[in-house]
């Protein structure tokens, strides 16, 4: 990864904390920070006549005011922003092509951990050539950093892998990618279906699926012999099992298919799963 963290701001408390888990994930990863404001899409009732002035105006200042202060929390951060006009699912679109990732978010429901995404954020996370992650407002951890108490039981990257196959390599890239830096260990989840209780056939199904994924996690455990790395093969529905899992997670990494046409783009279940139940950032991985 060299290209930017591209982070789509509005102004909204959730796309602030989107920028702070940016901020620290470019720091982390050594990459630099783009701070997008589409002055176009904005959560605002302005009066009509002054409608483009003003929402310039307020956008010149969200990009001001959250790049000061993210300089101020990470001095060495090389950082830019950028006020469009384009749509902002358009703008951010564009700029995946060069990016390490998009950071989006998304507002918190109450005292449920549930993401309420729109469609500009569904349309960019179904259609990202690169990761995309959606930060939950008011995340604690994201606010306070990884070394404050009230993270210190959300330490584990978790990964959700459908296959041991090539696909899962992106997905795992970008686990151990992030929990390097953050003195993480790794969990891989692996759901297999329910009938592998039942036969002896489907025993040997799951010892063998147990196989596969050590062996796919080998050259990744070289090449991070420092992040600890737990194996978690279970049977149940995907989406039950990686919810589960991810309890204690402080991001989960899910991976959805490139879809051949730009104007084409969809979730699979599991993905719209912990993106609409999970605290914890989530980052959608596109595979082949």
């Amino acid at each position: 990864m060299t290209g930017p963290v591209v982070v789509g701001l509005d102004g909204s408390p959730a796309s602030v904390t989107a920028a702070w888990w940016a901020a620290r994930e470019a720091a982390d990863r050594r990459l630099p920070v783009l701070l997008l404001h589409s002055w176009t899409t904005q959560p605002l009732d302005l009066p009509i006549p002054q409608e483009a002035h003003t929402k310039r105006r307020y956008g010149r200042d969200v990009l001001r005011g959250t790049a000061t202060e993210l300089l101020d929390r990470h001095p060495g951060l090389a950082l830019t922003t950028e006020l469009v006009s384009e749509p902002a699912a358009q703008a951010l679109l564009e700029r995946a092509g060069d990016a390490s990732m998009l950071v989006l978010g998304s507002r918190g429901q109450g005292s449920v951990a549930s993401f309420l995404l729109g469609t500009i954020s569904l349309h960019v996370l179904g259609l990202a050539p690169c990761p995309a992650v959606a930060v939950r407002a008011g995340d604690p951890a994201v606010a306070t950093g990884e070394e404050h108490p009230a993270a210190v039981d959300h330490h584990e990257v978790v990964v959700g892998l459908e296959s041991t196959g090539p696909a899962a390599e992106p997905l795992l890239e970008f686990a151990f990618g992030a929990a390097e830096p953050r003195g993480a260990r790794v969990r891989v989840v692996r759901a297999l279906p329910l009938s592998a209780l039942f036969t002896e056939a489907d025993e040997d199904f799951g010892t063998a699926e147990r196989a596969r994924l050590t062996g796919a996690l080998l050259p990744w455990r070289e090449k991070f012999p420092d992040t600890p790395v737990v194996e978690y093969v279970t049977t149940g529905p995907a989406a039950q099992v990686l919810l589960s899992a991810s309890a204690h997670s402080s991001l989960t990494v899910v991976g959805r298919r490139r879809h051949p046409s730009h104007l084409t783009w969809k979730l699979g279940p599991v993905a719209h799963a912990v993106l609409h139940h999970l605290a914890c950032p989530v980052a959608v991985v596109p595979h082949d």
